[in-house]
């Protein structure tokens, strides 16, 4: 299959290269542009772990504290897997989303062990800090970078649309779902989505595409990539 990919650079660069080993042809068309903050300090005092819900959180945080000992809470695979390529030696596994972390988190630390950071981008949503301030532990909020739409495709993904070339396209978040409908719409090229399978992350990833025409919607079992690259081999082929 031909497949869009529209994560940030780096996570598109994964993924596609993943593709090719299943033998699929991708094309990166990072959706978001991130943007460490330089300027950005961390304090670890009092602090048990970290929250890490992106694998850009743990590039940012990698960037802004030389410690690497302290034990990392992941919401996922990709994150785990970026926060041990780091140098981080204690990293748990959620395999989820937000919710699911918050969860996890009530396993794994104690509200009276210390505070628990979350390394995170200017427009993180999820509710993971509400969630565990509602069960009594300290969760500070450090923002690390930003996440920049992009205000339009790459040119080689657009010449991919019109020329039909693509059978699929794999949105990782509503914001970049929202990213590409506009992207598509102002180039006067929404038409050309009716021959792609879109495949989503989540619902409300999925809801974000509307009232774009696909020729099917398919949502990922779980939030993470694993799901995702499952989802590649759902989807029909022309």
């Amino acid at each position: 299959m031909r497949i869009l990919v529209t994560r940030p650079f780096e996570d598109a660069e994964t993924t596609a290269a993943k593709l090719k080993s299943l033998g699929h042809q991708a094309i990166a068309a990072p959706l978001l542009d991130i943007n460490f903050r330089e300027d950005a300090t961390v304090d670890l005092a009092g602090v048990q772990a970290i929250l890490a819900t992106s694998a850009n959180g743990i590039r940012a945080l990698e960037r802004a504290s030389p410690v690497r000992d302290i034990r990392v809470l992941a919401v996922g695979p990709q994150t785990a897997e970026a926060a041990r390529r780091a140098g981080y030696t204690r990293v748990e596994n959620a395999r989820g989303d937000a919710a699911t972390l918050a969860e996890a988190a009530r396993r794994w630390a104690k509200p009276e062990d210390g505070a628990l950071l979350h390394a995170q981008g200017q427009d993180t949503k999820g509710g993971l800090a509400e969630r565990l301030r509602a069960l009594g532990y300290d969760v500070r909020n450090v923002v690390l970078y930003d996440a920049v739409s992009v205000e339009s495709l790459p040119q080689d993904a657009a010449d991919a649309l019109l020329s039909g070339k693509l059978d699929a396209a794999m949105f990782y978040s509503p914001r970049s779902a929202r990213v590409f409908f506009n992207c598509v719409v102002n180039a006067g090229i929404a038409q050309t989505t009716s021959a792609l399978s879109a495949l989503c992350i989540s619902r409300p990833t999925a809801d974000a595409l509307k009232p774009l025409v696909f020729r099917e919607i398919l949502t990922a079992a779980r939030p993470d990539s694993e799901a995702m690259l499952r989802l590649v081999a759902e989807a029909r082929h022309l």
